[in-house]
């Protein structure tokens, strides 16, 4: 892997790009220390509730709460997924969407309005939650007002930046933003771990050898992560062979590859998303008798955990049958004189590529639930040790540094360079 990077750096072309990259990161870092006008970042810091708190909106924004990035591209990615669900479900946006580069383009517009909307109601929400706590100086309507309008203007040019790396830059702009402010909270999560071992009611010798195993466990999910992350089910398909003339065409061989991540971090996110909903609810309008309820779906509850599996689970299946359609699969290969051995073509070929996504789908379910378990059984062994990653964390991060290196991989072969994954 640091090859595929030495060999990179030797192309100007790809320096260009790692320097473009470098730069839009410093940029959103400097933009995560930057307050909203009217708030009392003293007042907001001794708090604790700043991004020492590990939480997955810290994580995912990677900037303070309070800053004018507060949002980060979050509100962008909701709206992706929205999008992406509305697209199957609706078939006037489905027939835009395949309309080719002009239906992408309004999808992609419509994408950023809806994004625009929901960061004007999470900035709201956080704003009604932070004057709630009398982080606000002079609280009145103007400075409420200018809080929300840089809010949601610093989650638009994050937005915007994100486009810009996607053009300019190697991968998706949007996924380096996160994977990059996931990585901003890596020396936090050191700091937590030497304050456990060294002020922790087991410290010395026996804390020093937990934080080893720890770690030990953290490499192994890594290294479960990328397994997983690169499987894939090919399903063989034959092409008949087409007689135009004197000249015989098809004939070849090909297959379908199902990868067994269809899901990727949606249904951890979706899990997520639900279990929280009513802290959200608790938060904003002071709901007391909402307390016993989200008490039993934290997901260090052992109640809470195994809705939590349960969530996700389902949301695996959910996702999986808007993301992947069986049915137009075995039709297009109709069209084109394909068929998989040994199963006829049309309806039989349908269920069984079904057949094999649901299996392929029990397994990925089986993955996440373990990935996204592991840090809270980690919770439960070594009480007080606040766990700096979680499932969605650990997809994300390996996705998009696979993802870095297979596109850096692809350009260098184009230039004769023998990279990491050849």
């Amino acid at each position: 892997m640091f090859s595929v990077f030495r060999n990179a750096w030797k192309v100007q072309e790809l320096r260009k790009k790692l320097f473009y990259m470098l730069f839009i990161l410093l940029v959103v870092r400097l933009g995560t220390h930057i307050p909203v006008p009217g708030i009392s970042m003293d007042k907001l810091l001794g708090s604790g509730n700043t991004d020492d708190a590990m939480s997955m909106f810290t994580l995912m924004t990677g900037g303070s709460y309070g800053s004018i990035f507060a949002m980060g591209i979050g509100p962008y990615i909701n709206a992706s997924i929205i999008m992406q669900l509305l697209t199957v479900a609706i078939p006037k946006l489905e027939q835009i969407n395949k309309e080719g580069e002009d239906g992408r383009k309004k999808i992609n517009q419509a994408t950023r309005v809806l994004a625009v909307g929901l960061a004007v109601l999470q900035g709201a929400g956080q704003i009604y939650t932070i004057n709630g706590s009398g982080f606000f100086t002079n609280p009145n309507w103007f400075i409420w007002g200018a809080a929300l309008v840089t809010m949601v203007t610093g989650t638009i040019f994050i937005m915007w930046l994100g486009e810009k790396l996607t053009e300019c830059g190697i991968g998706n702009g949007s996924s380096f933003i996160i994977f990059a402010n996931i990585l901003a909270g890596l020396p936090n999560g050191v700091e937590q771990l030497y304050t456990y071992a060294t002020t922790s009611e087991s410290a010395g010798s026996m804390a020093w050898i937990s934080i080893i195993l720890l770690l030990m466990v953290f490499i192994f999910i890594i290294g479960f992560v990328i397994l997983v992350q690169d499987g894939e089910r090919r399903i063989p398909v034959q092409y008949s062979k087409k007689m135009a003339g004197r000249t015989i065409f098809g004939g070849q061989s090909s297959f379908i590859p199902i990868k067994v991540n269809i899901a990727g971090v949606m249904s951890i996110i979706f899990a997520i998303s639900l279990l929280q909903f009513p802290q959200t609810i608790k938060n904003m309008f002071g709901v007391t008798w909402l307390d016993d309820v989200v008490r039993i779906l934290d997901i260090q509850h052992p109640i809470g955990a195994v809705i939590y599996i349960v969530l996700i689970f389902c949301f695996t299946f959910f996702y999986t049958s808007f993301a992947f359609n069986p049915v137009e699969v075995a039709e297009n290969m109709k069209k084109s004189g394909g068929f998989i051995p040994g199963i006829r073509p049309g309806k039989p070929t349908s269920e069984f590529i079904q057949g094999v996504v649901d299996r392929i789908s029990l397994i990925g379910a089986c993955f996440y639930a373990l990935i996204a378990i592991i840090p809270v059984a980690i919770g439960w062994v070594f009480p007080g040790l606040q766990v700096g990653f979680g499932g969605t964390t650990l997809l994300i991060v390996t996705g998009v540094a696979l993802e870095i290196v297979k596109q850096l991989e692809s350009q260098l072969l184009m230039r004769h360079y023998k990279g990491f994954l050849s």
